[in-house]
């Protein structure tokens, strides 16, 4: 899964990245310790016309009666997005590129304590998560929600965690957005592993109030 992720690059340099037209009310940057709930940016395109705007990280299904009405669906497995109910309908029109600088994944030593682990581009200085997003509303509530699309680990990542978001290369921001026709779903897969590199990081990310650079930097006890 993907549970926590950081974003450093300015808005104005995204937008010109993804070739999209920022909105007024994305997050602020950088954030180094995103969590679920939290408003992230988003990339998608409608009428030819890319976006970079601001959802919340937590896609929530129609029926949802309230925020709270069931699982916090942050992540939605390559395997099953194009047929669970929640997921279905976003993952053949509302597919979106969630933009991140590197993500946080836990191991346990022997004694059971966890330790993070940073996970960043080794060229380049960010990702391009695979997402869906959704409008959702309930009386007075309403959010555009989205969910990170995760896939099988590949081998060296294995060693941190069986899961990891799908990464997708520049090339393949069309096909994901529905500009290129069809085809999206073969680009749910596991990024090379030669394309990331991870390092232990300060067991203080552990909490979801800790912020600042040094979440990210290397960490040795």
């Amino acid at each position: 899964m993907c549970g926590r992720f950081a974003l450093t690059l300015p808005p104005d340099a995204m937008a010109q990245l993804f070739a999209a037209r920022p909105a007024n009310d994305v997050p602020d940057v950088p954030n180094f310790n995103i969590c679920p709930t939290n408003a992230v940016h988003v990339v998608t395109s409608q009428d030819s016309q890319r976006r970079l705007r601001a959802m919340r990280w937590g896609f929530l299904p129609h029926w949802y009666k309230s925020p709270t009405d069931g699982p916090l669906l942050i992540n939605a497995r390559s395997e099953t997005v194009a047929e669970k109910p929640a997921f279905r309908k976003a993952a053949r029109e509302r597919r979106c590129l969630i933009p991140a600088t590197g993500f946080y994944e836990w191991t346990k030593d022997a004694e059971g304590k966890r330790l993070p682990w940073y996970i960043a581009p080794t060229q380049g200085s960010m990702l391009a998560f695979a997402g869906v997003w959704q409008d959702w509303a309930q009386g007075e509530d309403a959010f555009t929600t989205c969910a990170i699309v995760t896939t099988a680990a590949n081998p060296r990542m294995q060693a941190i965690h069986h899961r990891m978001p799908v990464i997708l290369g520049e090339n393949d921001w069309a096909l994901w957005l529905g500009e290129a026709g069809h085809g999206a779903a073969a680009l749910m897969k596991a990024a090379p592993e030669e394309a990331l590199r991870f390092h232990r990081v300060d067991p203080k990310v552990n909490s979801n109030r800790a912020s600042g650079p040094e979440l990210i930097e290397p960490f040795e006890e």
